[in-house]
């Protein structure tokens, strides 16, 4: 029987150690969920291991199936361009498929709200909170579009309002949102950064954040994004998985 095709989580990497840190502790989340599956980690840039040292070593170990999932929220130019790059480059022995990535899903709005009770809010709290989707911010039309609709889609599920709010490249800051959610009238306002992993972005959208209620923590190892990444997975790789953990 052929083995099931190795899961290649691929992050961008970052010089803060926050971040590898993270998404570290998201692939053990991972590997928890699917005690049978192998989940490796590669790194475009500033960590280690790199993606094309760990393609090179799975054809090595006489691995030939590879799903490469983008440790991205959006389908931006990484996804776009970086990573088909590297995977271009990848041993020819190995037969790689690239999956989706991990936005827009449900269960990351889940995640999100998690990580706002978490920082202090309750249920009751939403019909008069605001609540600013925060997101690294890109030059792609495709990724701004995507992430206005989540904060539409969000909005829906009973929030005072949900404003985008973008660390660099568009427009507005985090800072831009909070004030607009305060001249609405919401009785409280919440910063919900719509990022995986700390790092210098994150850290300016919680500089914007200084006049909110609330900040809610990076998605991180959410379990709600551990079991993006197996729904991935599966979809990329074509094979079922047996039902999830019930401890998960």
């Amino acid at each position: 029987m052929r083995q099931r095709p190795v899961l290649l989580v691929i992050a961008h990497g970052s010089r803060d150690p926050r971040h590898a840190a993270t998404v570290h502790a998201l692939v053990r989340r991972v590997r928890s969920l699917r005690p049978g599956l192998r989940v490796e980690t590669g790194f475009l840039d500033f960590n280690i291991p790199s993606v094309q040292g760990v393609l090179e070593s799975l054809a090595a170990g006489g691995v030939r199936d590879v799903v490469a999932l983008p440790l991205l929220l959006t389908r931006a130019f990484h996804a776009k361009a970086d990573i088909p790059a590297v995977l271009d480059a990848a041993p020819p022995q190995l037969r790689i498929r690239q999956a989706e990535v991990l936005g827009p899903s449900p269960l990351l709005l889940q995640a999100l709200e998690r990580r706002l009770y978490e920082a202090g809010l309750t249920p009751a709290d939403k019909s008069s909170t605001g609540v600013v989707l925060a997101s690294a911010g890109s030059t792609d039309p495709e990724a701004i579009a995507v992430i206005a609709d989540i904060a539409r889609d969000w909005w829906r599920t009973g929030w005072c309002a949900v404003r985008p709010a973008f660390a660099s490249a568009s427009l507005p800051r985090t800072e831009d949102a909070v004030r607009e959610l305060r001249a609405l009238g919401c009785e409280r306002v919440a910063v919900a950064p719509y990022v995986l992993a700390p790092g210098f972005l994150p850290d300016r959208i919680a500089r914007g954040a200084a006049e909110a209620n609330v900040l809610a923590n990076v998605l991180g190892a959410a379990p709600e994004v551990a079991q993006v990444i197996l729904r991935r997975y599966v979809e990329a790789s074509g094979k079922a998985l047996l039902p999830l953990r019930a401890s998960a």
